[in-house]
């Protein structure tokens, strides 16, 4: 049976959002194709009674080229509204005027949004394990969500949107002190009826979503001095961070000045202020200190929500998030993955009995285990030089979620020094990374290639490694899959592989087989 492709439309007050996905079994995903229109569909200052006209308008001809692309890739279209429809009065016009284009619209609580998002942002930021108050800025509402595990422990939704504030206190775009103090007690003075909720409940990690989070990723990523990124799916930002980027913000004279803050979109420039100054309010009113940004909000969640529906079911992977990411950019890349399976099962044994030697952080051990499994990838591509490929392949795949865009770069590193040459300044990517992350990509490639010699003849003789210093020698204990196996292929191939892994060690390596099997 083929795997359904789907498509959801975020009919949001600032912007609607399109995605539409390959949905393959277990929840993980394939996009075909987005789409985002900025359409203001909701305006105002208090309550945000009555939907404009020309809004109206605007958005049923977003609705209907979305429908038109749903259509053309096959998808059956599930499009939800949210705080801007859900309060108008006149919602009945607009949800009249979408049916007319084809297009049915959900309009879903403050509740359900915040859990359409957390479904989503699961599947982009691997905190499945760990207590999360999650928030989500909107043009009109800001969702706030205590979850763990994949459930609810509490949620709000408050009336504090980008949108709906900035036309309160900053009309025409013009912000003065007067409207920032006024704002800003505002702001807490709502959230004060969640704060005692949140600070007895508590959190491991607090994780941002929506399109001023990721202005606010990208400008603090900018004023720190960092090049642009690819990605900023699971980017770290602090409350300094944020304090940092509205002083940046509030030196800008006008929308047109602010556009020129790097990270700012133009077409955010006019509300991002209103937006930034929320999410200042939350870290204040909630105690936190920083913030992971999340790619992956409300589109993606009713995504994976109606294949649930259609599965019956509840969806299994998300305690992994990175590790069911990397194994399916695999899957759809890797024609042997039972070489490269064992092969990241032996790296981690090496990199587990050589801790003492290269004192590398456990997350380490994560990149290791994500450039083994995809070091082959890029064989899709050619068998020359399919190590460059595998690299290329990596560092451009929207596949990967659960990473930032650092830890990507790292592993498409430690995947393309598999093999052939070893980690040069001459290289321009190797080069950009700082000292830290070089040592780590070479000490992580070096044992990868020792663990891919051990398995040259690709029919898993070897069953497992040990390692240990003697002397000035890192002696790697070989066990075979039966009494007596022939190692000796596997131990020609792993030592001529092992240069970089001594020369990160200072030992000589060699290797020993043990005259003992394991079951």
């Amino acid at each position: 049976m083929t795997d359904p492709v789907l498509a959801a439309v975020d009919v949001g007050t600032n912007s609607f959002h399109l995605v539409v996905a390959r949905v393959r079994p277990g929840g993980r995903f394939d996009v075909i194709e987005r789409e985002k229109v900025m359409v203001r569909l909701g305006h105002g200052g208090g309550e945000m009674k009555r939907l404009e006209p020309d809004a109206i308008e605007r958005g049923v001809e977003a609705l209907s080229r979305m429908a038109q692309i749903a259509r053309s890739k096959n998808a059956p279209l599930r499009a939800v509204a949210t705080s801007a429809v859900r309060e108008a009065q006149n919602a009945d016009e607009f949800l009249a005027a979408a049916a007319a284009v084809g297009v049915t619209v959900e309009v879903i609580s403050g509740l359900e949004e915040a859990r359409l998002i957390h479904l989503g942002v699961l599947q982009a930021v691997p905190a499945f394990d760990r207590r999360l108050v999650l928030i989500d800025i909107g043009g009109g509402s800001t969702e706030v969500l205590l979850g763990e595990r994949g459930s609810t422990i509490d949620a709000r939704s408050f009336k504090l949107g980008a949108v709906r504030l900035t036309d309160r206190f900053f009309p025409e775009g013009q912000v003065t002190p007067a409207a920032i103090r006024e704002c800003r007690a505002f702001v807490r003075s709502t959230l004060a009826t969640f704060e005692g909720r949140v600070r007895r409940i508590g959190f491991e990690i607090a994780i941002a979503s929506s399109g001023t989070a990721e202005a606010i990723a990208r400008a603090a990523h900018a004023l720190a001095g960092g090049s642009e990124l690819r990605t900023y799916n699971c980017a770290v930002f602090s409350r300094e961070d944020l304090a940092d980027v509205i002083d940046r913000l509030l030196e800008a004279p006008n929308a047109k000045a602010r556009a020129a803050v790097p990270g700012v979109e133009a077409d955010r420039a006019d509300i991002i202020v209103a937006g930034a100054l929320i999410l200042e309010g939350v870290c204040e009113a909630f105690e936190i200190d920083e913030l992971t940004f999340s790619d992956y909000a409300l589109r993606e969640g009713v995504l994976l929500d109606t294949y649930e529906r259609m599965e019956g079911g509840a969806l299994h992977h998300l305690r992994e998030v990175s590790r069911q990411s990397v194994r399916h950019l695999a899957d759809r890349c890797d024609d042997d993955r039972t070489h490269s399976n064992h092969v990241a099962r032996l790296a981690l044994e090496l990199f587990d009995a050589t801790a003492d030697l290269h004192h590398l952080d456990p997350s380490c051990r994560d990149y290791l285990e994500a450039a083994a499994l995809l070091a082959n990838v890029g064989l899709v591509i050619s068998h020359t030089k399919h190590h460059l490929h595998s690299y290329y392949v990596i560092r451009n795949t929207d596949d990967l979620t659960g990473f930032t865009d650092h830890e990507i770069e790292i592993i498409a590193l430690i995947a393309r020094y598999h093999r052939k040459s070893s980690p040069k300044p001459s290289h321009t990517e190797f080069a950009r990374l700082d000292d830290v992350s070089q040592n780590i990509v070479r000490t992580l490639a070096g044992i990868l290639r020792v663990a891919i010699g051990l398995d040259r003849s690709h029919d898993q003789r070897v069953k497992s490694v040990h390692a240990a210093q003697e002397g000035n020698r890192l002696v790697i204990e070989v066990r075979g899959r039966r009494k007596n196996s022939d190692l000796d292929l596997e131990f020609y191939s792993a030592g001529e592989r092992a240069s970089l892994l001594e020369e990160v060690t200072g030992l000589a390596v060699t290797f020993r087989q043990t005259s003992s099997t394991l079951s």
